[in-house]
């Protein structure tokens, strides 16, 4: 996977970085694990509009992810490579011994005809699915649980992964993307490998139209805005409006917001780096 950078033949090329899509193997989606995907346009049920800048953007269908792998004792072989509209990681169709079809993320270096399995028994090869107690220590996963049977919750965004450190009893210790150390129940799942479209995060508009295109109206911040509309706004000519606050005057950029007597704390050996 690679980027290709424009030509600034007009100003919306100028400055845009795209990703080149050479891994991606079919432009058609499997039929079967597609579901529809309403837009709201930040709206609740009741017509209130609850989430601000959110709004259009091009129509998606939903692709149905497996994110338990539990399908142990049968091996899957890969089908296609895929673009998926809801995520920035790319996913792959996986077809079982007796015919069925699902849709996993795609890990980093994973080929079509590539056979991928789960389980106790599956060797810590890419795309394979163990139990943390089943992982060498040091390995690169992703797509991890944080409860047994659960589904994966961490480490699932493109080019992110997690390592393996270490096993105290019933707990292995992983480091994750974020720098936090932790420790997870060893009867949880993980995939081998680091997640797929690592050159996401080089990407760039080039224009504010393409981020209309994926649904996001325009943002505007707190500063530019009346004091009756939020604590950072008034003040003669540009002010930087204070201490960074939210609209209902919870502060930001330093302020802890998470609680100190939180029961999964106990689980955590260092906290991420500021």
């Amino acid at each position: 996977m690679a980027v290709r950078k424009f030509k600034p033949m007009t100003p919306g090329t100028r400055h845009k970085i795209a990703g080149t899509f050479d891994d991606i193997t079919s432009s058609t989606p499997e039929k079967s694990l597609l579901r529809s995907l309403p837009s709201t346009g930040g709206r609740n049920n009741t017509g209130k509009m609850t989430m601000r800048y959110i709004g259009g953007g091009h129509k998606r269908q939903y692709r149905i992810i497996d994110f338990k792998r539990d399908k142990d004792a049968m091996t899957a072989v890969v089908k296609t490579i895929e673009y998926d509209p809801n995520r920035s990681a790319r996913i792959a169709l996986i077809s079982y011994a007796d015919g069925e079809k699902r849709y996993m993320l795609a890990p980093n270096g994973l080929k079509v005809g590539q056979v991928v399995a789960t389980g106790a028994n599956a060797a810590p090869e890419v795309g394979n699915t163990l139990f943390l107690a089943d992982v060498p220590l040091g390995t690169v996963i992703h797509n991890i649980e944080l409860y047994p049977g659960q589904g994966a919750v961490m480490a699932r965004s493109a080019g992110t992964y997690a390592q393996l450190l270490a096993r105290e009893g019933k707990y292995a210790i992983i480091k994750l993307p974020s720098g936090e150390t932790r420790m997870v129940l060893i009867t949880c799942r993980a995939t081998i490998g680091a997640v797929s479209n690592p050159d996401h995060s080089l990407e760039a508009h080039g224009k504010a139209g393409a981020k209309r295109w994926l649904g996001r109206r325009p943002h505007n911040r707190g500063v530019t805005m009346n004091p009756v509309d939020h604590p950072m706004g008034g003040g003669e000519g540009r002010s930087s409006g204070g201490h960074p606050r939210s609209r209902k005057g919870i502060l930001a950029k330093g302020y802890k917001t998470r609680n100190p007597k939180k029961n999964s704390s106990k689980f955590i050996v260092s906290r991420r780096k500021k």
